[in-house]
């Protein structure tokens, strides 16, 4: 059985990582949560540069777990990874249970696994009206004429995501699978960076090249912060 817990995970390169404020508030405000517990900083910084030891570039995440007297924290380390680009997505009626929270307690896999068994990438989560939240690993945005439309909904409020909310336009509101046809684009944002979509459920999605890399372009130029 799966432990009880919640993570944050990182692309760290030249043993630096972006956003990483944002990445001990993570722990903090689900330590916080879950578990009643403060986080040290300073202990979880520890752990990340011993785990990397010499490695310069990976994928890391920090894991907290359930644990008496205090959470159990565990770093991983593994090679460095990107976001394959375009993506092409399976809908599927499912949305994470406190979904604010990037914990372990959850059925995601199960439909991304579902999904690529039937020829798609991954799969994109959604209420039983439709509504659009999330996919099983990434944000998901679409472009109009008015910039970024982040979908609102019960999700996990991405690194990625508010790093770039931070410096495109962009704005929350509901939106539909039957909405999909209607934008200019889509997107996604984690860890590993920026994806364009190019279909939902087999509707074909245009891709705007110079829109994608302009936000693969504000994401470039975040800051890196020493780990």
């Amino acid at each position: 059985m799966e432990a009880f817990g919640h993570f944050t995970a990182m692309q760290v390169r030249g043993k630096r990582a972006r956003g990483l404020e944002l990445h001990f508030r993570r722990l903090e405000e689900a330590n916080r949560e879950l578990f009643s517990a403060d986080l040290d900083r300073n202990r979880v910084q520890e752990l990340m540069r011993d785990a990397l030891g010499d490695v310069e570039d990976a994928s890391l995440r920090v894991y907290s777990y359930a644990s008496k007297p205090a959470p159990r924290l565990d770093v991983t380390v593994r090679p460095p990874g990107g976001i394959a680009s375009p993506q092409r997505l399976q809908s599927v009626q499912y949305l994470r249970p406190e979904a604010h929270l990037k914990h372990l307690a959850t059925e995601q896999g199960v439909h991304r696994l579902a999904a690529e068994r039937n020829g798609y990438d991954d799969a994109v989560l959604t209420a039983g009206d439709g509504t659009i939240a999330e996919t099983t690993i990434a944000n998901i945005g679409f472009f109009d004429d008015g910039g970024i439309v982040w979908p609102e909904a019960p999700l996990l409020r991405g690194i990625t995501m508010q790093l770039l909310e931070s410096r495109v336009p962009s704005r929350h509101a509901a939106v539909r699978l039957q909405d999909v046809a209607s934008f200019e684009g889509a997107f996604l944002s984690n860890s590993r960076g920026v994806a364009a979509v190019s279909e939902i459920d087999g509707i074909t999605l245009p891709v705007p090249t110079e829109r994608i890399e302009t936000l693969v372009s504000a994401y470039e130029a975040v800051p890196w912060d020493a780990i």
